[in-house]
């Protein structure tokens, strides 16, 4: 039976929620999901059990918005206060008593959950899945917002025969229901986590199973249609298992893992114990890894494993602990497959990019709970290459080992781990924490020493630039002179984005004829005209293994020798280029305003990039899509739904871009009364959202 609230009821449980938890311990929990995907709706269950760790009155659990239908505390009915935030019960448990708490209940999640493709035109893609960083898995699973509280979740799902489930935990049971399209997935886990690494995808996914060489499970998923994109989208992964956990020096900590991409995911990915979720962006044919790969996201989310859900911090002040360590165990893997100079290059453009950050007097603390992604992550993995290099190897991997071995399945907090290392190291490191952690701006000057030491190439470069100074017309001699000296193909890349300006055309040919992809791409980058002298070596890279080089060339080339266009564009008509369809959205602008390009094929170019900004589709090609139909001022009806469309959409830079976009249509004539001529075709979200933007 539900109560009616009672307002002193309700501000002694908001009051004392905290010290109310403090004194019982949830143990395990049996969690039943069953998506209704048609209402965007979870109907589920789940059996907690808990130990009382003191006499205390009441118990409660983390649950936005859900309703209950039964609420059972040993079996029997309970009296319960559901305020749409939390479920609280009020009773007197005493201290070592053990208890089981039941509660059947439904949810409509307006975040954390997320159902894909059902309202779009492509009968293929529809996916279910979940991203509760921090605390958000209370909204489609009654939990806990507390990262403090770990249980061992056994998680079953009930889904249409035609999907594949992938959670938390192991396999058990995959059985087909009597009299129903639909299967029962059943998984099982051994070990207890904080309630934000539930998660779960679903949706029309095989995979291709690995082992690695201690036995672990390794299961990688892809959707039917990337079965092409499996190899050179987890290349490298067998490897990257491997040497985590021996440069870790502690087992894998978990039954098995497994990784899945799926459409629109708001992050690069998500460390969900035991079952990664990554955006499917990743998800890459052979020429894309030269661009973008997956093997720097495969670390850093595998590296969470140990770092955030084996061993997790108590609150935001430690998150150094989370972030800084993933990405920095992520650049040891990549230093092992790419070599020692990516290793280093790559640590100097994120030490440029926090003194940049820093020195704007936006520079913030590891300490402080509110830092960002590039404090968190970058200056994060700084601290600890910088805490490696101050006590040495062997005691680094010590203390590593040490730590995560006292605080397994524990909360901990910055000074647990650094007593660790003081323990393993024998040496006091409180001028450490001082400098790379507690101090808000960079230490630039520290960081760039130790790269100096550690790369020659970056040496020559700081030498080089020194050199040359300000007068860069000094650059083409100075290089042309010491060009076939440098070793490192980064190094040169680096100089020619900085010099390509001013660098003879006989120069610019050696390079486009005689260097590696990356160096090339950089002439395509940095020239803002193409010299006719290197038009014939420049025209080479629209057949370069690069989508990025192919998309500059094609743009540069097509500006800069317009009686060339329809040649250009002819032969890069069957390149389609990045996940985010970077060269085929260009090339279909381009050939919509080439003026003599298959004119009679102009409205089947206009229609697929239009179709392009449609919800089927993922939320990188939308935009870019959007963006280019801007630009040469052609929004159509369907154009401008699927703007409006896209102003609700979950991933709020996205979001945010499209509300921008619409702002600056509805300052062209006209354009407010197309609006309000397509109002009635809108849903009523849509309509909600453009009467508040149109009353502006």
């Amino acid at each position: 039976m539900k109560l009616s609230p009672i307002v002193v009821f309700f501000f002694f449980v908001q009051f004392s929620n905290s010290q109310i938890q403090d004194g019982v311990d949830f143990t395990r929990a049996e969690v039943f999901v069953e998506p209704i995907a048609e209402q965007k709706q979870i109907n589920g269950s789940v059996v907690y059990e808990f130990m009382v760790l003191k006499n205390i009155d009441s118990i409660y659990l983390d649950a936005v918005n859900m309703d209950f239908s039964t609420v059972l505390l040993d079996s029997e009915n309970v009296d319960y206060l559901n305020d749409k935030t939390s479920i609280i019960i009020k009773q007197r448990f005493k201290k070592g008593s053990k208890h089981k708490i039941s509660l059947k209940y439904s949810a409509k999640p307006k975040q954390t959950v997320y159902f894909l493709g059902w309202e779009d035109k492509n009968p293929y893609n529809d996916q279910i899945w979940t991203q509760g960083q921090g605390k958000y898995t209370s909204h489609w699973l009654p939990s806990f917002d507390d990262m403090n509280e770990k249980v061992e979740f056994d998680l079953s799902f009930i889904v249409p025969k035609k999907y594949t489930v992938i959670s938390n935990g192991k396999l058990i049971k995959k059985e087909n229901l009597p009299k129903a399209e639909n299967i029962l997935w059943q998984f099982n886990m051994l070990r207890p986590m904080s309630s934000y690494l539930v998660g779960f995808a679903i949706g029309d996914f095989n995979k291709k199973s690995i082992r690695s060489t201690t036995g672990i499970p390794v299961e990688l998923y892809f959707e039917p249609k990337d079965s092409s994109k499996v190899e050179p989208t987890y290349r490298h992964t067998q490897f990257i298992f491997e040497f985590l956990e021996k440069e870790i020096n502690v087992p894998y900590p978990w039954q098995n893992y497994k990784q899945v991409p799926v459409q629109d995911f708001l992050y690069a990915g998500m460390e969900n114990t035991g079952a990664t979720i990554f955006s499917n962006t990743f998800m890459i044919d052979t020429i894309a890894f030269v661009d973008k790969n997956y093997v720097n996201v495969n670390a850093h989310e595998l590296v969470h494993q140990w770092f955030g859900n084996l061993v997790t911090e108590q609150s935001g002040e430690h998150h150094w602990l989370h972030e800084g360590f993933a990405t920095y165990y992520a650049y040891l893997a990549e230093k092992e497959i790419f070599g020692e100079d990516y290793f280093y290059w790559r640590l100097l453009d994120t030490a440029e990019a926090l003194i940049k950050f820093s020195g704007d007097e936006n520079g913030e603390a590891l300490t402080n709970a509110s830092a960002g992604s590039l404090t968190f992550y970058e200056k994060g993995a700084w601290a600890l290459i910088m805490l490696r290099e101050r006590v040495g190897d062997s005691n680094f991997r010590e203390g590593i080992r040490n730590y995560l071995t006292e605080y397994a399945y524990q909360n901990v907090t910055i000074s647990d781990f650094m007593w660790e290392m003081e323990k393993a190291s024998g040496m006091k490191l409180s001028d450490f924490e001082n400098v790379w952690l507690q101090e808000s701006e960079f230490p630039f000057e520290v960081a760039k020493k130790y790269l100096l030491q550690k790369s020659s190439a970056i040496s020559t470069y700081f030498e080089i630039k020194n050199q040359i100074g300000k007068n860069t017309n000094t650059a083409h001699s100075i290089l042309t002179k010491r060009w076939d000296s440098l070793g490192s193909d980064f190094l040169k890349r680096r100089l020619v984005l900085d010099y390509a300006e001013v660098l003879s055309t006989d120069f610019l040919k050696q390079i486009l004829n005689n260097e590696s992809v990356k160096v090339r791409q950089a002439i395509a980058f940095s020239l803002k005209t193409v010299p006719i002298e290197i038009k014939k070596d420049f025209e080479n890279l629209l057949f370069d293994v690069s989508y990025k080089t192919i998309e500059s060339a094609l743009y540069r080339l097509w500006t800069d020798f317009p009686d060339r266009q329809n040649y250009y564009l002819d032969k890069t008509r069957n390149v389609v280029g990045l996940p985010n369809k970077n060269v085929r959205l260009l090339w279909l602008t381009l050939a919509l305003v080439s003026p003599t390009y298959k004119i009679d094929l102009k409205p089947k170019y206009y229609n697929e990039l239009n179709n392009y900004t449609g919800s089927e589709h993922h939320f990188e090609v939308r935009l870019l899509a959007f963006q280019y139909l801007q630009n040469i001022g052609t929004f159509n009806d369907e154009t401008l739904k699927n703007l409006v469309d896209a102003c609700s959409h979950h991933v709020w830079h996205f979001k945010k871009s499209s509300r921008n976009l619409l702002k600056d249509f509805l300052k062209g004539d006209g354009n407010i009364v197309r609006l309000k001529a397509i109002y009635p075709s809108l849903t009523q979200e849509q309509q909600l959202y453009l009467d508040k933007t149109l009353s502006k």
